[in-house]
């Protein structure tokens, strides 16, 4: 259910992907490609032209050239590189992402990411020769991302939006890291990662199954906080009001049919990590879309049988309606955030005083803002805006600043609106550089 008012004109851009929904076949038919390239384990074949991780990127590639030749060359094609080495790769190794870059058509510095990993593995995390399907980690989120690029290129956006295929998540988030490097020396204004990983099960290896939610998982402090930033947020607060954590409530207002966002108030998995991470420690507003029930038979496993129970990530475990729903979800908020501007950077002085002062610069694109406030114990921001203004500074008198947090959000010309940015320590979408 959309609570916020200004949210439905943050949808208006998904209007026009009415008559091109995700759909089921195609995401099977991208799982069942991957798949076929036996393992695309980072450290498999680089040059063979049928199996292993060079062959499955050079596939990806063919997919993004194949959709921008079909928009009149809407997308650029990029493969970052470089040399890398880790825990899980002894030897120097090539690592290759696929990026698509759709290319905003007023502020192209601002930039949403939809993203996924390619690479896969089995049991012994080392084992580049096995077969290691890799259908649901994470062939479901390539698919998904590749399904995102088809239809959204069909339309234009302010703001640029990139596809990312990545590689080398597996051996250690490496993948990940290449790209929000590439974000930080191009001085991109990241305003969202949508990083997709898992997203195409119902069934749990419990037998649970819940096909009706997804998880949103999101890191409440900055990654990337310093001391001060840290002593800030013990004073006045912000360890629940990072850009990642406002992404994620706004990923939760947009709830497709079929399909409720649970949000999950951790940085990931417990014990566990994605590509999402390395954009949080650089500074970016990222978070984690994953099934809302694991199956751990069918995931980092040798193909095998015990029992009754079968072992291995194969397709046949997948659910494709769900992962349209998935899809759906990713393209609505991308394209919602896309259209929008970005969200400003409030300060707030409220110390000792009865009164509410809020500022904020001026942001390109925007023509309104709203203000919105929330109990300090409460989970999300109130229903509807508490004010709007054309204006860059509002004062609020009779309003304590010691109950209540505030953020403001930005709406352009086309009425999107922007997620909402806290005015609290560290609530700023900008990347902060301690």
């Amino acid at each position: 259910m959309i609570r916020h008012t200004l949210l439905a004109a943050a949808l208006l851009p998904t209007a026009a992907f009415a008559q091109t929904a995700p759909s089921p076949e195609r995401l099977r038919a991208t799982v069942a490609s991957l798949v076929g390239f036996g393992t695309r384990h980072t450290l498999s074949s680089q040059d063979d032209p049928k199996r292993g991780i060079g062959a499955a990127r050079k596939w990806a590639e063919e997919q993004f050239r194949a959709i921008g030749a079909q928009c009149g060359g809407c997308l650029s094609i990029e493969l970052p590189e470089r040399m890398v080495t880790s825990a899980r790769i002894p030897s120097p190794a090539r690592l290759v992402n696929v990026v698509a870059i759709q290319k905003g058509t007023e502020r192209p510095d601002e930039v949403t990411i939809i993203q996924a990993h390619i690479d896969t593995r089995v049991s012994d995390v080392m084992n580049a020769a096995a077969d290691a399907p890799g259908a649901n980690d994470d062939g479901s989120g390539v698919a998904l991302v590749i399904e995102a690029a088809r239809i959204m290129a069909q339309r234009k956006f302010p703001t640029t939006v990139v596809y990312a295929i990545l590689s080398g998540e597996e051996q250690g988030l490496l993948g990940g890291r290449l790209l929000a490097d590439v974000a930080a020396e191009r001085g991109w204004k990241v305003k969202a990662v949508l990083n997709n990983d898992i997203v195409g099960n119902t069934r749990g290896s419990d037998g649970l199954v819940d096909d009706t939610h997804i998880r949103v998982f999101s890191e409440g402090p900055r990654a990337n906080a310093d001391a001060k930033l840290t002593a800030a947020q013990r004073r006045e607060g912000g360890e629940n009001d990072s850009p990642s954590r406002n992404l994620s409530r706004f990923i939760a207002e947009l709830s497709v049919k079929n399909l409720a966002v649970r949000q999950v108030w951790r940085a990931d998995r417990v014990g566990r990590g994605g590509d999402h991470l390395p954009f949080e420690e650089k500074g970016f507003p990222a978070v984690r879309i994953t099934v809302a029930v694991e199956n751990y038979d069918h995931q980092h496993q040798d193909i095998r049988r015990e029992g009754a129970t079968q072992y291995g990530d194969t397709i046949e475990f997948m659910d494709f309606a769900y992962l349209a729903r998935v899809t759906a979800l990713n393209i609505r908020a991308a394209a919602a955030i896309a259209a929008a501007p970005m969200p400003p950077t409030v300060t707030q002085k409220i110390a000792v005083s009865p009164d509410t002062d809020l500022k904020w610069r001026a942001v390109p694109g925007a023509t309104s803002y709203a203000i919105w406030r929330r109990r300090t114990d409460a989970a999300g921001w109130e229903a509807k805006p508490f004010a709007t203004t054309g204006n860059t500074d509002m004062t609020f008198k009779g309003l304590r600043g010691d109950d209540w947090f505030l953020g403001v959000s930005a709406v352009g010309a086309n009425g999107a609106q922007s997620p909402i940015a806290s005015a609290l320590p560290g609530g700023s979408y900008e990347r902060l550089t301690p």
